[in-house]
C-alpha cells in the first residue's frame, strides 16, 4: 500500500480548496464502490472545477507517487471507477458544463461530469439529441459513457459511443492538456481519439468531448410484445434482423425481470408471458409505416400473445420505463446483482440464453435477463447476497461461465461495460498474449516509460492512471468477499474450478 504523505491533504486543498478535497474515512467509504460487485477504499477524494485544477491535481499526485482514478457518477458495471491500489479519485463530477453548441455542423463541446440524458434535453429545442443512451443515462456521465464505450438501447441503428465522439481534451501521466480528434467531423492522421475511447480511463483523464448530434427523426414508433417463451421472442428477432430491418432498438426482458417491474411501474404485461420485446423503428413517416407493419407481422407469426404501441412521446416513455428502471427493480428479487455484459452472434442468441439457463440450474443461482437483443449483447444479471459468502463465489462462477459461453459460441468478452477488474482474469479466452502485449505498449505510449532514476516504490508510470484494471493479474474479481485467484481458472472450455 501506497504510504499517505503528511503534506498530500493540504497541497491537493492548495489547488480546489478544502471543501472539495474528502479525506476522512467515514467519508471516503462512498467512494469505494462503483455498479459492481469489487469495491476499494481511496486514500482521497478531489473534485476539481476546471481542466486546469485537474491538470494540476495530477503533477501533486505525480509528486507524491500515488496512482489516480477518474471517477464520473460510479456507475460502471465491471469495476472500472473502483480506486484499487489506495489511489486519490479525481471526481469529475463538478465539470458539468456545455461549452458550445454548433447546430449547423451538429456538433456540442461538453465537459465529462455532464450527465447522458441531459445534453439530449439541452439541445432538444435545436431539433438535435445525442444518441448513445444507456440504461443508466439519467444518472451517468458522458465522461464515463466514453471511458467504457458505452452503448445503449439506441445504439443498435446508431452505433456506441465512440461512433458519436469527434475528439477529446484530456489531462496526461506529465500533467500536460492535449487535445486528441477535432470538433469537426474529420481529422487527419493516427485516430488517437479512437484508441482513448473505450480505454477505460487507463491512458487519461478527460476533461472536453466534441460529440457528433443527430437531427430528431421525423416519426418514431415503439412495440411491445409479450411472448410465452423465450425461445419465441427470440426467434423474432432473428428474423427482423434477417428480414434487412436494423430497429433503432430490440430489446428484450425475461419472466423474472417482468416479476421485478410490476411492482414498481405496474405494466400489467400477461401472467402467462415469459418474455418481451420491446422494437422501435424511426426515420421518415413512410419507412416507419412499412417496418412498423413487417414487425408486427413477423411478431403475430412467432405467437405474440399480446402486442402494445405507441407514437406519441408520454406513451413510449411509459412503454421504456420498465426496461429503463429494469436494475434497480432487481432490488425486490435479492439484495445484490452482479450484471454480466457478453456479446453472441444473433444467430446464437437462443442457443446461449438456453446455455445461461443451465448454467443458473447447475449452480443454483437465480439468473434474469434485460439485454439487446437487437446485436446480440445480453446481460444476465445474476441476483444473490453479499453477505453469504457461497453465494458470491457461486455468482462469480456463474459469470465466468456464461463469459465463456458468449466466446465459445463466437462473441465477445464484453459490449459495453468494458474489462475493469471483472473480465480481466478471462482476457486470455480471447486474446494472445502477443495481443495483450501490444495493448499493453498502446498504454505505455500514451502515459511515457519510467525513468530510471524513479525513487523506489514510486508507481509505474504504465500504470499511473486506473491501476489494476484490463490486463490480466492486475486484480481479483471478488477479493473484497475473500475470493483468491486460485478460485477460478480459464480454459477455453466448460471445465472450472
Amino acid at each position: 500500500m501506497t504510504t499517505v504523505s503528511s503534506s498530500l491533504i493540504p497541497d491537493l486543498a492548495a489547488i480546489v480548496g478544502t471543501q472539495y478535497v474528502i479525506w476522512k474515512p467515514e467519508d471516503l467509504l462512498v467512494y469505494e464502490y462503483d455498479g459492481s460487485i469489487d469495491k476499494a477504499t481511496p486514500q482521497a477524494v478531489v473534485l476539481p472545477r476546471t481542466a486546469e485544477e485537474v491538470a494540476e491535481v495530477v503533477r501533486i499526485a505525480n509528486r507524491h507517487g500515488v496512482y489516480i482514478v477518474a471517477r464520473g457518477a460510479g456507475t460502471s458495471l465491471s469495476g472500472g471507477a473502483v480506486p484499487l491500489r489506495n489511489s486519490v479519485v479525481i471526481a469529475l463530477t463538478r465539470l458539468t458544463e456545455l461549452i458550445e453548441v454548433d447546430a449547423e455542423n451538429r456538433v456540442a463541446i461538453v465537459e465529462p461530469g455532464m450527465i447522458n440524458l441531459q445534453l439530449s434535453q439541452k439541445v432538444s429545442h435545436l431539433g438535435l439529441f445525442y444518441a448513445p443512451d444507456p440504461a443508466s443515462q439519467k444518472t451517468c456521465t458522458i465522461g464515463g459513457n466514453v471511458g467504457e464505450n458505452a452503448g445503449g438501447p439506441h445504439c443498435l441503428a446508431l452505433g456506441v459511443t465512440t461512433n458519436h465522439v469527434l475528439g477529446l481534451e484530456v489531462v496526461l501521466a506529465d500533467g500536460s492538456l492535449v487535445w486528441l480528434g477535432a470538433a469537426q467531423r474529420e481529422s487527419t492522421g493516427y485516430d488517437l481519439r479512437g484508441a482513448f475511447v473505450g480505454s477505460e480511463g487507463t491512458f487519461g483523464i478527460i476533461t472536453k468531448i466534441a460529440v457528433r448530434l443527430l437531427p430528431k427523426p421525423e416519426a418514431i414508433h415503439s412495440m411491445l410484445a409479450a411472448f410465452t417463451t423465450m425461445d419465441a421472442a427470440s426467434d423474432t428477432v432473428a428474423e427482423i434482423i434477417a428480414a434487412g430491418m436494423v430497429p433503432s432498438a430490440l430489446e428484450m426482458m425475461d419472466r423474472k425481470t417482468i416479476d421485478a417491474v410490476e411492482p414498481f411501474y405496474h405494466p400489467g404485461y400477461p401472467a402467462a408471458a415469459e418474455a418481451v420485446l420491446i422494437v422501435e423503428v424511426d426515420g421518415l413517416i413512410e419507412s416507419v409505416e412499412e417496418q412498423t407493419e413487417a414487425v408486427l407481422g413477423i411478431c403475430r407469426k412467432h405467437g405474440a400473445m399480446e402486442i402494445r404501441e405507441a407514437d406519441d412521446e408520454e406513451t413510449r416513455a411509459k412503454l421504456w420505463e420498465t426496461r429503463k428502471g429494469a436494475i434497480g427493480a432487481y432490488g425486490t428479487i435479492a439484495p445484490t446483482y452482479y450484471l454480466v455484459d457478453g456479446v453472441v452472434p444473433r444467430t446464437k442468441l437462443r442457443e446461449v440464453l438456453q446455455q445461461v439457463d443451465q448454467i443458473a440450474a447447475e449452480l443454483n443461482v437465480t439468473v434474469a435477463n434485460v439485454f439487446h437483443a437487437g446485436d446480440g449483447n445480453i446481460h444476465p444479471a445474476i441476483l444473490f447476497n453479499e453477505r453469504n459468502p457461497s453465494e458470491v463465489k457461486q455468482a462469480i462462477l456463474a459469470g465466468a461461465r456464461i463469459l465463456e459461453a458468449c466466446v465459445a459460441a463466437g462473441g465477445a468478452l464484453s459490449g459495453e461495460h468494458g474489462i475493469g477488474i471483472e473480465k480481466q482474469a478471462y482476457m486470455p479466452l480471447v486474446f494472445t498474449e502477443d495481443d495483450l502485449e501490444s495493448m499493453s505498449r498502446l498504454r505505455t505510449a500514451f502515459i511515457g516509460e519510467q525513468p530510471d532514476d524513479a525513487p523506489i516504490g514510486v508507481p509505474s508510470l504504465s500504470e499511473r492512471f486506473n491501476p489494476g484494471k484490463v490486463f490480466p493479474g492486475g486484480a481479483i474479481h471478488g477479493e473484497a468477499y475473500g475470493i483468491s485467484a486460485e478460485s477460478f481458472r480459464p480454459t477455453g472450455t466448460s471445465d472450472w474450478q
